[in-house]
């Protein structure tokens, strides 16, 4: 059976996790400051490559959507 963290536990783990997010976050900072400019292109492609996957399919382009926006708040 699992046991529920004590209090202290609890903080110490909290503390610990802090300390990695400081660590990744200098690590993080590195890559980038020694990325060649290649090395950017290709994570940069790697990224834009996923947009198909997370693009959420619209049947309308919203342009009437827009100008109905725009003549409900035209001053008169």
């Amino acid at each position: 059976m699992k046991q529920t963290p004590t209090l202290k536990q609890q903080r110490q783990w909290m503390e610990q996790w802090r300390h990695a997010a400081v660590a990744l976050t200098e690590v993080k900072r590195d890559e980038l400051a020694n990325m060649t400019d290649e090395q950017a292109w290709q994570k940069s492609d790697r990224l834009l490559s996923l947009a198909p996957f997370y693009r959420r399919r619209t049947r309308t382009s919203g342009l009437v959507k827009q100008q109905a926006l725009f003549h409900k708040h035209r001053t008169k």
